[in-house]
């Protein structure tokens, strides 16, 4: 984008989404590292004008360890600036009457203690690291391949995600795999999708084209931003390559 429209894009804006992971911090060993220059940019955008949100698909901590584990690191942020896939998903399962069979990170599962899980009537997939075992992966599609209609959620449907140590697989590889076994499409929660991007507007109180998203991912950062209308902005480190 030529100097002078970009310059044109930054003055009509009055919110900046920042994605978490890749961007502010590489998880890892310890919780993980700041990115150079992330605490301190953070800091700018909280002095400015614009409104700052954070938008992350992380789903291996509640949003209250997640945000206590990046103040500890030095950024300024609290819980209610941040979203995330899990209430969103505990939001939806209420409004549809579903109760869940679980395949999510141990330390998530307490996101869902408010849910009916009793005789599972859909499968929630998150990034359950070690947890995506045969086993585990084979009782999700066993829940799928019983139900009449299936319905499956993913949390977010990367890839890939960096960590000190390299690149892992996300949830995405595994939401796939589920699907095909299955023969049904998952509905994402987290980004890119509409919804979950249009509740951080709404949260803000602006509209897409006034708002700038910052993220490592092309696909669910910035394409799933430009998606909905608003900007998009890959940053040269996490999993840029």
């Amino acid at each position: 984008m030529a100097d002078h429209k970009w310059t044109g894009c930054v003055k009509s804006l009055k919110g900046v989404i920042l994605d978490m992971c890749g961007v502010l911090y590489d998880s890892g060993e310890g919780g993980g590292v700041p990115i150079s220059g992330s605490i301190e940019a953070v800091k700018r955008l909280k002095e400015s004008d614009l409104q700052l949100r954070f938008c992350t698909n992380e789903t291996q901590a509640t949003r209250e360890k997640f945000v206590a584990k990046l103040q500890r690191m030095g950024f300024e942020l609290s819980v209610s600036e941040v979203f995330s896939p899990a209430p969103a998903a505990v939001s939806i399962l209420k409004q549809r009457g579903l109760r869940p069979h679980l395949l999510v990170h141990d330390d998530v599962v307490s996101e869902f203690d408010s849910v009916d899980k009793t005789s599972p009537n859909c499968v929630v997939i998150g990034d359950a690291a070690d947890k995506f075992s045969y086993k585990n992966l084979n009782d999700a599609f066993q829940v799928l391949i019983g139900l009449e209609k299936p319905v499956l959620f993913s949390l977010g449907r990367g890839r890939y995600y960096k960590e000190t140590d390299g690149l892992k697989l996300d949830v995405g590889v595994y939401m796939k795999a589920l699907e095909y076994a299955s023969d049904v499409e998952a509905e994402v929660v987290g980004k890119p999708s509409a919804m979950f991007f249009q509740s951080v507007l709404d949260d803000m109180g602006i509209q897409p084209h006034e708002a700038l998203m910052i993220g490592d991912d092309l696909v669910n950062d910035v394409g799933g931003a430009q998606q909905c209308g608003m900007k998009g902005l890959q940053v040269r480190t996490g999993k840029y390559r």
